[in-house]
Formats: C-alpha cells, sequence, structure tokens
C-alpha cells in the first residue's frame, strides 16, 4: 500500500469512528474530532464544559468503538492516590512468610476516563503525572510499565469552584488538548430531548473499529506525515508569541500575560497539525492546519492577569487575537530549505 492509499484509509477509519460515536453522540463533531486527533498522536486531552453535555458519554462512546481496556475513576476529594496506581499488599504463605504482592490500580488499562478530574486534591491529582509523561507508575521502589496504547481523557467542570482544586500547571500542561464542550445547536437539542422519549432509546451495540495494534499502526503513520520548516518555523513564532517575556511578544501579551506556553506547546502544536492533516486525507501538514490547533493546545497554557480580565479577555480571546497579529515566517527565507527537503 502507498503513501496516498494508507492517507486514504486513515481518513475512511476516521469517517467510520466519527459515524460510530455519532450513533450515541448527537453534534459535537469537533469535540470528537479533537478527542481522535488525541488518540492518533498518542496524547491526554480534557474535556471542559458544564454538566449535562454528555462528557462521559462521549468517552465512553468513543471507548466503545476502540478495542482498547477502558476504566472509569470518579475523583473525589476523598480519592487516594493509591486509589489510582495501585498499591502493595502483604500476602502470608502456607509456610508463615509473608511476602508483598502488587495489586494494580485502575490506570493499568488503555483509556482511563479521569471524571471531574479538578474534585481530587493536588496529592491524588500528582498520581497521574508519571502515567501521562512516562507511561508507567512508581510504587515503593518498583516501577511498573502501563499498557499500550495508554490515554487519559479527563472531565471539568468550569463553572463549579466549591470543593475543587485547580490543576497544576505542570499536570495541564501534560494535556495535548483542552476541548471546550459547547452547549448544543437548537436543531440537535430538539434531536437530544426526543431520544429519551421515543423508541430510539433503545440502545444498540456498538461496533469496534480499531484494535490495539490498528491504533499503533495509524499513531507511526501520522508521525510519519511531513511538516515542512516553514510550518514547523510558524508553530514556533506563535508559541514563543505568547510569552511576554519573549522580545517578539505583541504588547497585548506583554499587558495581559503573566506566563505563556513551552516548548512543549510547540511539539503538540505539530503533532495535532499531523493528525488533522491524516484525518482529512492530505499528505502534508499546512499553516492552517497549526491555526485550527492553537486554541485547543494553547488555551489552557496561557495564563492571563488582571489587566486582560478587566479588558474581557480569557487566554481564548488572547489566542486567537495571536491568530490575527502574528504573521507567518517569510517564505523566502525557507524556500530553499523546503526545496533541499523535497
Amino acid at each position: 500500500m502507498d503513501y496516498d492509499q494508507q492517507l486514504q484509509q486513515f481518513k475512511r477509519l476516521r469517517d467510520r469512528l466519527v459515524a460510530e460515536v455519532g450513533r450515541r453522540i448527537i453534534g459535537q463533531r469537533e469535540v470528537v474530532d479533537q478527542m481522535l486527533a488525541t488518540v492518533f498522536v498518542g496524547g491526554h486531552c480534557l474535556l471542559v464544559g458544564v454538566p449535562g453535555l454528555a462528557k462521559t458519554m462521549m468517552v465512553r462512546s468513543l471507548a466503545a468503538a476502540l478495542d482498547l481496556g477502558f476504566k472509569r475513576i470518579q475523583f473525589t476529594p476523598d480519592l487516594m492516590p493509591s486509589d489510582i496506581t495501585g498499591t502493595d499488599l502483604v500476602d502470608q504463605r502456607s509456610d508463615g512468610r509473608r511476602e508483598f504482592r502488587f495489586v494494580q490500580g485502575p490506570i493499568f488499562t488503555n483509556i482511563v476516563l479521569a471524571d471531574e478530574i479538578n474534585r481530587a486534591p493536588p496529592k491524588t491529582q500528582s498520581a497521574l503525572l508519571e502515567a501521562m509523561q512516562e507511561r508507567q507508575v512508581t510504587v515503593g521502589h518498583d516501577t511498573y510499565t502501563l499498557p499500550q496504547p495508554f490515554f487519559v481523557i479527563a472531565t471539568q467542570n468550569p463553572i463549579e469552584q466549591e470543593g475543587t482544586y485547580p490543576l497544576p500547571e505542570a499536570q495541564l500542561d501534560r494535556f495535548l488538548f483542552a476541548i471546550h464542550v459547547p452547549y448544543p445547536t437548537a436543531a440537535e437539542e430538539e434531536r437530544i430531548l426526543m431520544v429519551p422519549t421515543g423508541p430510539a432509546a433503545a440502545t444498540a451495540s456498538t461496533t469496534r473499529i480499531l484494535d490495539a495494534a490498528q491504533i499503533r499502526s495509524l499513531q507511526e503513520a501520522v508521525l510519519a506525515v511531513p511538516v515542512s520548516r516553514y510550518v514547523v518555523a510558524y508553530a514556533a513564532k506563535l508559541v514563543r508569541a505568547t510569552r511576554p517575556t519573549d522580545p517578539t511578544a505583541p504588547d497585548l501579551v506583554k499587558e495581559m500575560v503573566d506566563w505563556g506556553a513551552g516548548p512543549r506547546a510547540g511539539q503538540h502544536l505539530v503533532l495535532a497539525g499531523k493528525a488533522f492533516a491524516a484525518m482529512a486525507g492530505r499528505a502534508a501538514v499546512a499553516v492552517d492546519d497549526i491555526r485550527a490547533a492553537a486554541v485547543p493546545v494553547l488555551r489552557h497554557r496561557v495564563a492571563t492577569n488582571f489587566a486582560a480580565e478587566t479588558a474581557g479577555l480569557d487566554s481564548v480571546g488572547i489566542i486567537q487575537r495571536l491568530l490575527k497579529e502574528v504573521p507567518e515566517p517569510p517564505v523566502r527565507r525557507y524556500a530553499g530549505v523546503a526545496a533541499a527537503e523535497a
């Protein structure tokens, strides 16, 4: 199978997954696409939306369409790190001797749904840091490798503050996307209201589209999507523009941002661009792919200050302004590089 055929097959698989999830989820196409992009690059994502928008059901529906292990962890204030990672138990053998036995926690699966992640205290949230970055868990003196592929999909309610704990920046930075889950349109909401009151309420079994080996193969295909130095330069320029201490940052950022995105954000921009290109069946990453990924990749990595709040701007507003103000790099500078790479 040549490269073009592989890309077209990739697009067909993506369309099948979208259709399968769409059997349970009405609308939310952009959210589903961003979740799929997360899977295709082996990342993690955070779904942010008010209660009742089917965030948990979206994750369950995606997991049902993938032939992978799935566990849901309900984050609560009394949840302990060992409730996530697992713990050592003492077993007594028949000869009277005692030995430690590690009992795996729910994180030992392929897809982890961290439901209402900000309801657990920071100590418990930190149990995910090593797992999300190194794909392993350390308990005591022993380190255990997690199953592959491994994804954390977390949900968060943005309006409830009582009994919640803000996610630390180090953990936020491990999420490829912070995905905003919007209200449905009027037509979509009417369809949603009909589902639990009519014959369509009968649940149908979900067809599994991809297994672990196929997902790993698709992830390799995404990583192989070429990206030009020109596109990489634009991604780097956009990320650097979010930092108030950078000389290239516009006055808007210097006045209204406390700190901006780090190099991992640039890596995630390029990875997301590759995923969007492959999902559309295109053979290379375009600048428009970087622009499409900018808000979900950067929104949780840009910290605004009081001046921004006074002006009615949040991180999304800042990023949208940057997309208009940050120009693409000069084409002439990268023309020779592009020709050499070709």
